[in-house]
Parts: C-alpha cells; sequence; structure tokens
C-alpha cells in the first residue's frame, strides 16, 4: 500500500502526457486545415469569399423588391 501514491502519480503523469499529446495533433490538423484554404496567390479564404457578390440573387434579377419589380407592378396596374 506504500507504493499507491507512486502509482497515482504515474498515472497522472501518463494522463497528463496523453492529453498534451492530443492537444498537439489538433493544433498540427488545424494549421494543416487553415494552411490548404489558402486560395490562389496568396489570398486566404476571407478574402476570397469577400471577392464574391453579398446578394448574388439580386444580380440575377430574382431577389424580391427593387427597380423591376416596381416596374412591373405600375405596368400591371394600368391594364
Amino acid at each position: 500500500m506504500a507504493d499507491d501514491g507512486g502509482i497515482t502519480a504515474q498515472r497522472i503523469r501518463i494522463g497528463l502526457t496523453g492529453l498534451a499529446f492530443a492537444f498537439l495533433l489538433v493544433l498540427l490538423g488545424s494549421v494543416i486545415s487553415r494552411s490548404r484554404r489558402e486560395a490562389p496567390g496568396g489570398a486566404t479564404a476571407a478574402e476570397a469569399n469577400d471577392a464574391q457578390p453579398n446578394e448574388p440573387l439580386a444580380e440575377l434579377g430574382v431577389a424580391p423588391g427593387g427597380a423591376e419589380d416596381a416596374a412591373n407592378a405600375s405596368s400591371s396596374n394600368g391594364q
């Protein structure tokens, strides 16, 4: 029973080592994932998203509201 303290300390040490290993593994995976998200030419994913239009439906003319809808409403009222 005198060795119980030594065994407990060893188990804690092994557990903390495993926890540190898991943390480093997740950190490494995050770094690799972020490096793959970069767009060609050094642009990051956030910069690539900013380059895309903010309202693609409005650019296609299918979004509700806008000048075309007002023109259609006024022409249909006149008939």
